[in-house]
């Protein structure tokens, strides 16, 4: 079969098999490509906020460097290729339908060189589409089934790490950017075609606590090189990373940014007020997608009223009624909750009942981009892994 290369697609809503089109496809919006701030996508920010969030700012942008970079080198052991990466940006983008991020993505593939049209290419193009899509919508639709169709198209360990790292990263990007669009008062835009994630079911939390277990081979320690090294010295005292520390060394760049964020964001286990809300968010987070190990992590070091996570086990029914007599806690359910269904909903209404309770702006926006962070650890652990 003849072996060729075409323009990649310019459109949100791209295909997964190659066709010939001679024309030259342009992308919706093209300047969307050439941003300064590839993280925030040039959103307009007070000086005050650039100047308190600056440290993690930074850490986001070397993520996105680190993970999209201009140009990927194709290897034996790393053969996601330019377009394998933004192609799964743009999937995950189109599923939590922030249109910025949509116009981002799309542009920045358009001039991409897909894959030749052979078969195998095809079925390499879908499968990680497939994945990319249901590890960002419906995160417990994944299994080792799921993990060992990637390894069946020729994904290496590293690449599968990495993988995971990008949905999980594009996630994160996508609800930071619906945060501060919505603390600005800036109108959602509905994307048809769109379905609300929905939670998952209950029979995963049911059965006790649950340790997360890996399902792929991490590094060994006596292979491990000098990065991989001293970034485990950093991410393992962590407790959100300690686990799968030596399967995320697979690749150290991005573990090494993954640490610098979570090492930002993560409070020590102290009973203050702040670090429960956060706790809270986190919990919520993990049960609506699914992480029965990391809900388990974060029941553990819960400091507040002991009927929250039995409630928050048993599904909405229950914690609707639980959180009838907490506004506080109903505040960050109700935000928390359309955050992680569906950040391109997510809008200033959501923000208000925080508003009402007491937080300000700086508390919302670190408590929802806390909430962001736990969706990509969630991703990590149920692409990973297992809870057992």
């Amino acid at each position: 079969m003849e072996q060729r290369r075409i323009s990649g697609k310019g459109h949100w809503y791209h295909e997964t098999q190659s066709s010939r089109n001679d024309a030259v496809v342009l992308p919706l919006v093209p300047e969307a490509a050439f941003l300064e701030d590839r993280f925030l996508l040039d959103l307009s920010l007070s000086a005050e906020q650039h100047a308190s969030q600056a440290e993690w700012f930074s850490a986001a942008r070397s993520a996105y460097e680190c993970l999209l970079p201009e140009n990927s080198a194709v290897t034996r052991l790393h053969t996601l290729s330019s377009y394998d990466r933004l192609s799964t940006a743009l999937t995950v983008a189109q599923v939590y339908g922030v249109q910025r991020l949509c116009n981002h993505y799309a542009a920045r593939l358009a001039p991409q060189p897909g894959p030749d049209s052979s078969r195998e290419s095809n079925r390499r193009l879908t499968q990680i589409t497939q994945y990319a899509r249901q590890l960002a919508s419906q995160p417990t639709l994944i299994d080792d089934v799921s993990r060992q169709q990637l390894d069946e198209v020729a994904l290496s360990v590293n690449d599968i790490v990495t993988f995971n790292q990008l949905i999980g990263f594009i996630g994160f990007q996508a609800r930071v950017l619906a945060v501060f669009q919505a603390l600005q008062g800036l109108p959602v835009r509905w994307v048809p075609g769109l379905d609300t994630q929905q939670d998952a079911s209950a029979d995963l939390f049911q059965e006790g606590e649950k340790q997360w277990q890996p399902a792929l081979p991490a590094v060994e320690q006596r292979y491990a090189n000098t990065q991989q090294l001293e970034v485990l010295n950093i991410s393992l005292p962590q407790r959100v990373l300690h686990d799968m520390g030596w399967l995320l060394a697979h690749d150290a760049d991005a573990l090494s940014v993954l640490s610098k964020l979570t090492c930002l964001f993560f409070l020590p286990a102290e009973e203050t007020p702040a670090n429960n809300d956060h706790i809270l968010a986190g919990m919520l987070t993990a049960r609506i997608n699914g992480s029965a190990g990391c809900y388990t992590d974060l029941a553990r070091a819960w400091h507040g009223e002991s009927g929250l996570p039995e409630a928050m086990r048993n599904g909405e029914r229950a914690l609707q009624a639980w959180s009838h007599n907490h506004p506080r806690e109903r505040a960050i359910i109700q935000a928390v909750r359309v955050l992680t269904r569906a950040p391109g909903s997510f809008s200033a209404a959501q923000l208000q009942p925080l508003f009402e309770q007491g937080f300000t702006e700086e508390e919302i926006l670190l408590l929802l981009v806390n909430s962001a962070l736990h969706g990509w650890l969630n991703r990590l652990k149920i692409g990973l892994g297992n809870a057992c």
